[in-house]
């Protein structure tokens, strides 16, 4: 047997290599009395084990049911990507979950035992709470698990400083619409991770829309993505108040502002024209656009707006210092 080579669990297995593999490893059309090359038994935890499953199958654990963590449960729930029941979230004040118990996911405050049952979990607390929590579950992360961290500025250096080397790591970082699926997720991982790439894509394309970036742009990513739902979301209740300000009520201003900021976005994600030449298309000389717009530039919008942005990246940077 040794003179056969062990094939990566996620490759591709010739026809003639398949009669060195089980059912179980490589498919149900093959020779079932030879020796498997994985050498598995009843107890076998192997990494194929994770390939063979669909995402349907999959179990995933969500440390953290905070902000975050409770709207990716929303979005796994909403997407049903999986069963309910494949589904654990955990928060030390459980009783703040109630709302996913009744929908009959599984509802822990201990984060071990969500992590011993779980294929796939999903890290959102705190950056201060990090260290703690990875030294918590580091006993029940075996190596045919995948650890997907969401906490801002912690590194992958820093995670597998505690977890270990042989632990499949990846940092992502979406925002709070991966509640009805509709999250910007930016995703990074370490070259030892590439064999599990196509699972967490997987996962989060499910939830939204999905790029992968260089772990250095997370910070970057975390203002732009993360933060920058807020920042969107102050340009639509200013928006807001001055539909109110000229005549609208309220929940009509809101109505308008809101359909009027999804159909911008569509425009631009649909056609991959720059904004430019979206406004160049609603400004005409001496008209009413483009005096809008001028007074809001007068105003600071745009420098504002930047600054805004540069400075929560630079209190990321801060702290991670």
């Amino acid at each position: 047997m040794a003179k056969y080579r062990v094939l990566q669990w996620n490759q591709f297995v010739p026809f003639r290599f398949k009669k060195y593999f089980c059912r179980k490893h490589i498919n149900p059309y093959n020779y079932l009395h030879r020796p498997c090359l994985f050498q598995c038994n009843e107890n076998s935890t192997d990494l194929c084990n994770f390939k063979l499953k669909s995402m349907h199958q999959k179990k995933i654990a969500i440390i953290g049911g905070g902000n975050l963590g409770s709207a990716i449960a929303e979005g796994l729930v909403f997407s049903k990507i999986l069963p309910n029941e494949n589904i654990t979230i955990t928060r030390r004040k459980i009783h703040l979950l109630e709302n996913f118990k009744a929908k009959g996911l599984l509802v822990l405050s201990d984060n071990g035992e969500a992590v011993r049952n779980a294929d796939i979990i999903l890290l959102a607390v705190k950056p201060y709470q990090v260290i703690d929590i990875l030294t918590e579950i580091k006993p029940f992360l075996t190596t045919d698990k995948i650890l997907v961290s969401m906490v801002a500025g912690i590194s992958f250096q820093t995670i597998a400083k505690e977890t270990g080397e042989s632990i499949k790591l990846f940092r992502a970082m979406p925002n709070t619409a991966i509640a009805i699926c509709e999250s910007m997720t930016c995703l990074a991982y370490p070259k030892s991770s590439e064999d599990c790439k196509d699972e967490v894509l997987e996962l989060f394309n499910k939830l939204g829309k999905t790029t992968v970036i260089n772990e250095e742009l997370m910070s970057a990513a975390t203002v732009l993505g993360a933060c920058g739902i807020a920042f969107a979301l102050r340009y639509l209740r200013a928006s807001m108040q001055g539909g109110i300000e000229i005549g609208f009520s309220a929940e009509v201003a809101q109505f308008i502002t809101a359909q009027t900021v999804r159909g911008a976005s569509e425009l631009i994600l649909n056609s991959d024209h720059h904004p430019e030449q979206e406004i160049d298309k609603v400004t005409t000389p001496r008209g009413v656009t483009i005096s809008g717009l001028n007074e809001m530039e007068h105003k600071g919008f745009s420098s504002a707006l930047i600054h805004g942005l540069v400075t929560s990246y630079r209190k990321i940077e801060h702290d991670i210092k």
